[in-house]
């Protein structure tokens, strides 16, 4: 048998069929509005059964649940960048390595975090929310900042705002062209910089006058 007349699929562990359904679909979903995806689309372009799709993520709505939860959440950053250096060395090396993340399924990323989609669908409302919670957190943790229990909720409202900034650069770098990478880059560290560096302690101290106390020390720059 030829190369171009052997089949498709290979045989592989159930981890690593599961990741490249979930690599196809992330690939579709960012070609095509959501109701233009098919299951058998999905199965197709990943070469297996789509009883074996079904089996491993059931309908897909929840395939697409979970191709969403995987470009918002998006791992890897704290064992990728290292937490050493200045704030602004920390800053610029985080966002190097998230747009660097975002490029590999861009059109996918915008599709989730746009208004299209899957629609008014309370789960990926749901989802999308708790990401964003997790991101700001770990954000924070990564600037190496030691919030008070007071105002912490506060920084992190802070820090999903910002996240809002995030994908609406994304969008104009992906989607619409009108940002290169390096605008992005630029747009989003002094962004980031700007809200450690001046916003925050002005935060701390409207928290010292709302208690009567004095404001402890910002953050190393």
């Amino acid at each position: 048998m030829s190369p171009a007349a052997a089949p498709r699929w290979k045989r592989l562990e159930p981890d690593q069929r599961r990741e490249q359904i979930l690599e196809c679909a992330a690939r579709l979903f960012g070609e095509r509005p959501y109701a233009a995806v098919s299951t058998t689309d999905i199965a197709k372009e990943a070469g297996v059964a789509r009883g074996l799709l079904n089996h491993y993520f059931g309908q897909k709505r929840d395939l697409y649940l979970k191709v969403v939860k995987r470009m918002l959440l998006m791992p890897g950053l704290e064992e990728s960048v290292p937490m050493t250096g200045t704030l602004r060395q920390r800053v610029e090396r985080s966002v190097e390595w998230y747009l660097d993340t975002v490029a590999t399924h861009g059109k996918t990323y915008v599709a989730v975090t746009g208004a299209g989609g899957i629609g008014a669908d309370p789960e990926v409302e749901r989802i999308i929310a708790e990401a964003d919670d997790i991101s700001a957190s770990k954000t924070l943790e990564f600037l190496g900042l030691k919030v008070e229990v007071g105002s912490d909720a506060r920084h992190r409202a802070m820090i999903r705002s910002y996240g809002g900034l995030v994908k609406a650069t994304i969008r104009e770098w992906i989607r619409g062209g009108t940002l290169s990478r390096e605008d992005a880059h630029l747009l989003l560290s002094e962004a980031l910089i700007s809200i450690v560096r001046d916003v925050f302690p002005q935060l701390a101290k409207a928290a010292a006058r709302e208690e009567g106390r004095a404001p402890k020390a910002g953050p190393r720059r």
